[in-house]
C-alpha cells in the first residue's frame, strides 16, 4: 500500500482524513516483507502480547470500535471481554497478510462512515468519555495509529533490523 502525500493546506476534513490515511498506510509499510514467524514473535517480557501481528489486529478492532460501535451505535462484536480485555492481541494462528487485509477492509468502512457524516456529528453509541464528535474520533485515531506505528517500528527493528519512516 502506497502512502499518499499529505497536503500542506486544506480544509479540516481534508487534513484530518489525509493524516489518518497516511498513518494507516504506514502500518502496511512497516509490515512489508515481515515473515509470519517474526510478526508473531513476542519480544517484551512484560508485554508478551505486543507483537507486530497483535498490534495490527488491535488497530483493526479499534477502527471498528470507534467508527461503527461508537459513531453509529452498531453492536459491539469485538473479541475483547471483561475477563480478557486484550483478546484482540491474541492472533498467533492468523497470518499477517490476513490481519493486514482485515485492517484495510475495516479502514475502508471507516472511510465510508467518515464521508457520510459531518465533523460535528455526535456519536450515537455510548462511550466512557461521554459525547464525542467525528472530529474528535478522527483526531484520536490519528494519535492512536501513530502511537502504534511507533511500537511496530521499534519491534520491527528488534526483529530484523529494518528501519524507516
Amino acid at each position: 500500500m502506497d502512502r499518499i502525500e499529505t497536503p500542506n493546506a486544506g480544509d479540516e476534513r481534508t487534513l484530518l482524513t489525509a493524516w489518518l490515511d497516511w498513518q494507516r498506510a504506514t502500518v502496511h509499510l512497516k509490515c512489508d516483507g515481515l515473515t509470519d514467524e517474526l510478526a508473531h514473535r513476542p519480544l517484551l517480557p512484560t508485554s508478551p502480547l505486543m507483537t507486530v501481528a497483535g498490534l495490527v489486529s488491535h488497530l483493526r478492532w479499534v477502527e471498528r470500535a470507534w467508527f461503527e460501535r461508537v459513531m453509529l451505535d452498531r453492536p459491539d462484536d469485538a473479541p475483547w471481554t471483561p475477563e480478557d480485555p486484550d483478546r484482540e492481541f491474541r492472533v498467533d494462528d492468523v497470518p499477517l497478510a490476513r490481519l493486514l487485509a482485515e485492517y484495510e477492509e475495516q479502514c475502508a468502512r471507516a472511510r465510508e462512515i467518515t464521508a457520510s457524516l459531518s465533523l460535528d456529528a455526535e456519536a450515537q453509541g455510548k462511550h466512557r468519555r461521554g459525547t464525542v464528535t467525528l472530529r474528535w474520533v478522527l483526531g484520536h485515531m490519528i494519535e492512536e495509529t501513530a502511537r502504534h506505528n511507533g511500537h511496530i517500528d521499534i519491534l520491527r527493528e528488534m526483529l530484523d533490523g529494518v528501519t524507516g519512516d
